[in-house]
């Protein structure tokens, strides 16, 4: 995560409603556009299923009271919106109280194709979907539990079990890679990247994923397939903090990236 940012945050007024402008509502309108053909297409069946739950704005900035009332109906979650950039203790703080945390701002148009920092569509568009269903939400949980346990120094280790599955995670429907992460449903480039047969796959294995190191201003090189969802779900009972230990004896693998130039 960027440590400074160039936006700020949006903040609710007394009836929970962020005053977006017409600008603001136009790039969440053409982001839409563009992303809905590329998820239908390559997006697995549980986001598919949550992003029809939500019934989404097409033409406007989607609320997050709006997106709360219909995660609090199907799984107890809501939308908290929050600055930019915010610690991992607060955030998985939040996951643990089943409260989704979301930057409120939307990206420039100069950021339209990427935006290192996650903005409301990310968080909405990407997010919440797979949080209108209970196990998807119960693992979530699980890590905010875990890292709300974890001593500082192992939330950097923590963390990576939810980027290569929340956020990058793949699996398989009828033989097709399909996504399953939020990045890669705020994403057109990802998601092609993802699932399109050239970065390395491999099998879901926590421990292998604690120790994967990534970068967040790049396409993966690496991505991790969950074949059978029930092995992610299953992962939720695991005791997490005892991973990050046998984890962190092992130490991370070399990286399949290159240097960040500073």
């Amino acid at each position: 995560m960027p440590k400074t940012s160039s936006y700020t945050a949006m903040l609710p007024d007394s009836s929970g409603r962020v005053p977006y402008t017409a600008e603001d509502d136009a790039v969440w309108r053409d982001l839409m556009t563009r992303q809905l053909p590329s998820v239908q297409a390559r997006m697995a069946t549980p986001y598919l299923d949550g992003l029809r739950r939500l019934d989404l704005p097409t033409d406007r900035v989607a609320q997050c009271n709006e997106v709360s009332a219909r995660l609090t109906k199907a799984t107890g979650w809501r939308v908290e919106p929050v600055p930019a950039l915010i610690p991992f203790g607060r955030f998985f703080g939040l996951l643990a109280q089943r409260a989704f945390p979301a930057a409120s701002f939307i990206r420039r148009r100069e950021d339209f194709d990427y935006i290192e920092e996650p903005d409301i569509f990310h968080e909405i568009f990407g997010h919440t979907p797979l949080l209108t269903d209970p196990r998807f939400a119960a693992f979530s949980q699980a890590i905010g539990q875990a890292g709300h346990r974890a001593d500082k120094a192992d939330h950097a280790w923590l963390i990576r079990l939810y980027w290569f599955t929340i956020e990058f995670g793949l699996t398989q429907e009828a033989g097709k890679m399909k996504g399953l992460g939020s990045g890669l449903a705020s994403s057109i480039s990802e998601l092609e990247w993802a699932t399109s047969g050239r970065p390395e796959l491999r099998r879901f294995d926590v421990i292998d994923i604690l120790r994967t190191p990534y970068r967040i201003d790049i396409l993966q090189p690496v991505y991790f397939v969950i074949e059978d969802l029930a092995d992610l779900f299953a992962a939720a009972g695991r005791d997490l903090l005892a991973d990050v230990a046998q984890a962190r004896a092992l130490g991370l693998h070399p990286p399949k990236y290159p240097p960040k130039v500073a």
